[in-house]
């Protein structure tokens, strides 16, 4: 690879940090100010609220793109607000499900339009 090249590399991979910084911390104050979650919490009932029914535990870890145990102690944290419920498989008793409650649902409902409003301003429309 050619010094330019990797130059160019190298600073593409910066403004890509940048900009998920920007978004990240934009999403971050708006919806903790809002509505008192943050991004974690949001991206989990998001993909909580697209599911069927119910979803595995590591499909949240997969959609927030967190760690195991961070989505363990997300899903524990998220229960005792009373916004998921969590089941056991009954195919595979080590899985666990995770369910949206009605007042998950209706968080889910609220920030939705503020995580959107906030996407189209940092990122916008047309990119």
């Amino acid at each position: 690879m050619s010094d330019v090249a990797e130059r160019s590399l190298v600073r593409q991979w910066h403004e890509l940090l940048a900009r998920h910084a920007a978004v990240f911390g934009a999403l971050e104050a708006k919806l903790q100010k809002r509505h008192g979650i943050g991004v974690n919490e949001f991206e989990a009932l998001e993909r909580l609220a697209t599911c069927e029914y119910k979803c595995r535990a590591a499909d949240l870890t997969q959609a927030a793109q967190l760690s195991q145990s961070t989505t363990s102690r997300l899903i524990a944290r998220m229960e005792r607000e009373g916004l998921v419920e969590r089941a056991m498989c009954d195919m595979d008793r080590r899985g666990i499900f995770v369910m949206l409650t009605e007042a998950g649902r209706r968080l889910y409902a609220q920030a939705k339009p503020t995580h959107r409003a906030v996407l189209e301003e940092v990122l916008g429309a047309g990119d």
